[in-house]
């Protein structure tokens, strides 16, 4: 049989690396990431799978995790995962969710509708991703625009590294935000991973 396959999101580099070695799956399948930066144009993710499937599975012989969640693709993540039997995704919608259990986000979005969420990943590359990416480091005035409506800042962590937790809150000082934190582990992400390998594997 074809080795699995694994198509994933950038940002989840080191967090799907500690699940797969945690499982001793490391050696056993195929794993392959995508631009991380991606976040910022989602439209962009479902051509860019579409691109690697065809390079990787053209004969969709192969089982293939998608590691995303929709991830601001609209659907249209679902839709391609609909035209293979192959293909299965992570559940929820964003990262956030099957990081922190689907009933710990809804919590956190029910108690506070102007949140912004960062992962330990989006930490560390705020200002790559969220302050260039959004060019406000070029266009400052744009910044009640973008996050006016917002109160607090939520780093979902992964870790409990100092520096991490400082990124966060140097990301929520930029944006003028309330800053908190929520550590999630890994717990819910293996979980989630190693559900998902077990339809594909």
């Amino acid at each position: 049989m074809p080795q699995p396959l694994v198509l994933a999101c950038g940002a989840l580099v080191s967090e799907l690396r500690a699940v797969l070695a945690a499982d001793g799956l490391t050696d056993h399948i195929d794993v392959r990431y995508l631009p991380a930066n991606l976040h910022n144009r989602p439209d962009r993710i479902v051509p860019s799978l579409r691109e690697l499937l065809v390079e990787l599975d053209p004969d969709q012989d192969r089982d293939v995790l998608l590691g995303y969640a929709d991830c601001g693709t609209g659907g249209a993540l679902d839709a391609l995962i609909a035209e293979r039997a192959n293909l299965r995704r992570l559940p929820g919608d964003h990262c956030y969710e099957f990081f922190a259990g689907s009933e710990v986000f809804a919590a956190l979005a029910d108690a506070e509708l102007g949140t912004f969420y960062l992962t330990d990943f989006l930490a560390k590359h705020f200002d790559a991703l969220v302050w260039q990416g959004l060019q406000l480091d070029r266009h400052p005035e744009l910044l009640p625009a973008y996050f006016g409506n917002y109160t607090r800042l939520v780093l979902l962590s992964q870790t409990d590294r100092p520096d991490v937790l400082d990124a966060g809150q140097r990301a929520a000082d930029q944006l003028g935000l309330r800053f908190e934190h929520v550590h999630v582990g890994l717990t819910r992400f293996h979980d989630a991973v190693s559900v998902s390998l077990g339809k594909v594997a």
